[in-house]
């Protein structure tokens, strides 16, 4: 039976694209000391995080009560794991000792039976796994279990997946398959996904059993969270939570029988990527197909133009099919990664490329317009449309920002995203017994064994330049090549060793067999277009947008003056594309075309609403990458952009 391709390791690959490349160095150059300052309340101006000082707390080393978000530990944890991906690729040995010595904090705060959780320890230690549907507390031990599995493999040492063993041997104690044990399961899902990586790495298989009944248990009657939070008569940690439902945590039903994705997108993406990873090892054809449906209903119809996911400013959450308004929605930066990884193990469980095109729009879009060039200013709500006057504090747009933070109260999307771009290799390349895949157009090198035999690849891809895509391959034998060729290229011919080819489309793939050394050449082209919403996406209706590959692009105020919403564009107009920008890193192209601003609506200008009088003027219209957005003079921006017709 063919094996599934395994994706390749941070220490694998080399990513020396002009865009990637710079953010890949960033984050071991800024984003990892930024964010231990921030870490350790040493950023002046920010709301403090009081994380390490928790941890400081619970080990006996100073006195004080717990401060911050009761999940405050699991930015930490994201943090060492975005610097293990840095010590695996490279960019970041010289922060071995300080993670060290933070481990060694983390060890000491860690309680003798292994139970780990900062804010329990500090100001509740009776009340373990009494509040699963708000505490955060299995959570927070996924997140360690995922920062210790990627910090054993980046240097070997055994350390803190000591600590993190420790920790999941406790829970498969209180919670594992049998009688006596709890029946309750996460609030906040994402151990489940950390114990498939665990089983991987230890081969323990009562961590692989754990997270399939976790998965299993949920949505069973009675259901067991909704049950936990009558027993609390009201007294919820997170006021929110008084309009609390079953969708919020997807226990509505059980998962395998789930048909559209409901509830906290976070939650639910982290959920189907465990049950993407389960259905793999463990070959349940039903769980696949439960995986399928709900990829399908994302991507289909609750999925926005970026990437983005989670269209309620309210309980970060999906709502309907096609509701997705542009300027209040949230679209969690956090909610765009997990959807990255959910695609990624799809693509890895039924070996179809098409499922890489949902991790690069998200990638090429909303993860990366999360991030400031310099790395150090976060957005954690990712909008189409900003107009920074209505971004008013106590209103229902007070979630949306119109400039990146320093930092948040709340600040799991920074160490998210450090942690996805320092660990970029995975979504990049893959390997099985006789082929290197290549699910990315990202210019970088691999190094991989396949069959036994070393295989170097060499990746150069300009199809947003120059229009050519060259991949070099060096085997001592025979190895298949699968490229991943986006709908958006326009390919123009394909050779290997200078010798046009016809190859053959296995899943989405272009299928190249090597005789051993050689060069494949992709001559190919993205042209800048305009892409239409669905007719049911009411809040786009009548309006399009700017693409040139994968990258969205976005209107802003100092390109084009105020009240975007006043110009309009024909889909027929010509798109010129211009020289990057000096100031926005990563050599993208700009976009200009010719449209119109409207300039009257009233026949008294001075008037709240007065009869019709329309006019307008010819105006052209500038736009950049949404991804860089607010990188320059902040004021409004906007992706859709009213169709004049």
């Amino acid at each position: 039976m063919k094996q599934h391709s395994i994706p390749l390791e941070a220490d694998q690959v080399q990513v020396t694209d002009p865009l990637f490349g710079s953010y890949v160095r960033l984050v071991g150059e800024k984003l990892i000391p930024y964010q231990w300052e921030a870490l350790n309340d040493r950023i002046p101006g920010t709301e403090p995080s009081h994380c390490i000082d928790n941890f400081r707390v619970a080990a006996g080393q100073m006195q004080g009560g717990h401060r911050g978000a009761i999940f405050q530990d699991t930015d930490l944890y994201k943090w060492l794991e975005a610097v293990a991906f840095c010590i695996q690729n490279g960019t970041g040995r010289q922060y071995i000792p300080i993670a060290d010595e933070v481990i060694e904090l983390i060890g000491q705060a860690q309680c003798e039976d292994g139970y780990l959780n900062t804010y329990i320890t500090i100001e509740h230690p009776e009340n373990r796994w009494k509040n699963l549907a708000e505490g955060h507390e299995l959570y927070g031990c996924g997140h360690l279990i995922e920062a210790a599995v990627a910090y054993y493999k980046a240097t070997g040492k055994r350390n803190l997946l000591d600590i993190a063993q420790k920790f999941a041997d406790l829970v498969v104690q209180v919670f594992g398959p049998g009688e006596g044990r709890c029946q309750g399961y996460p609030g906040h899902q994402e151990i489940e996904l950390a114990l498939v990586k665990l089983y991987r790495v230890t081969g323990k298989k009562a961590y692989l059993e754990l997270a399939d009944s976790f998965i299993r248990r949920r949505g069973a009657r009675p259901n067991y969270l909704v049950e936990e939070m009558k027993g609390r008569h009201g007294h919820n940690i997170f006021p929110e939570f008084y309009e609390y439902d079953e969708k919020y945590a997807q226990t509505h039903e059980p998962p395998l029988q789930q048909s559209t994705a409901e509830g906290h997108a976070v939650r639910a993406v982290y959920m189907y990527s465990a049950m993407a990873d389960l259905a793999l090892e463990e070959g349940d054809d039903e769980m696949r197909s439960a995986c399928v449906r709900l990829y399908n209903n994302i991507v289909g119809r609750r999925m926005y133009i970026t990437g983005g996911i989670g269209s309620s400013g309210k309980l970060e959450r999906f709502t309907a099919d096609y509701d997705l308004p542009n300027d209040r929605m949230y679209c969690e930066s956090c909610a765009s990664v997990g959807l990255m990884m959910f695609s990624q193990r799809m693509a890895t469980l039924t070996g179809e490329a098409d499922y890489y095109d949902t991790v690069e729009r998200a990638l090429c879009n909303t993860v990366l317009a999360g991030i400031s060039k310099d790395g150090d200013r976060y957005f954690y709500v990712n909008p189409l449309e900003v107009w920074p006057d209505n971004c008013l504090p106590s209103t229902s747009m007070s979630h949306v920002k119109p400039v990146r933070q320093p930092w948040f109260a709340c600040a799991c999307c920074p160490p998210n995203i450090a942690r996805t771009l320092a660990s970029l290799a995975q979504y990049l390349y893959a390997a099985d017994e006789d082929s290197l895949y290549v699910n990315q157009l990202i210019s970088s090198t691999a190094n991989v064994e396949i069959g036994g035999t070393a295989v170097h690849a060499d990746l150069q891809a300009d199809y947003l330049h120059s229009g050519l895509i060259r991949l070099a391959v060096q085997s001592a034998r025979p190895v298949t090549v699968r490229l991943r060729l986006p709908d958006y290229l326009k390919v123009d011919g394909i050779t290997v060793d200078g010798k046009p080819v016809t190859p053959a489309v296995e899943h989405g793939y272009t299928v190249f067999a090597l005789p051993g050394d050689a060069v494949i050449e992709v001559k190919a082209s993205a042209p800048a277009r305009f892409v239409a919403a669905h007719r049911r996406v009411r809040a786009s209706t009548g309006r399009v947008a700017l693409m040139k590959g994968p990258f969205v692009y976005c209107l802003e105020q100092t390109d084009n003056g105020e009240d975007l919403p006043a110009l309009s564009v024909s889909p027929d107009a010509v798109i010129q594309e211009l020289p990057p920008l000096s100031d926005l890193p990563g050599a993208l192209p700009v976009l200009e075309v010719d449209g119109r601003r409207l300039t009257q609506t009233t026949g008294n200008d001075d008037a709240l609403y007065d009869a019709p009088h329309f006019a307008s003027e010819p105006t052209r219209l500038r736009a950049v990458p949404y991804a860089l957005w607010c990188n320059r003079t902040p004021g409004e921006m906007q992706v859709w952009i009213n169709a004049a017709r």
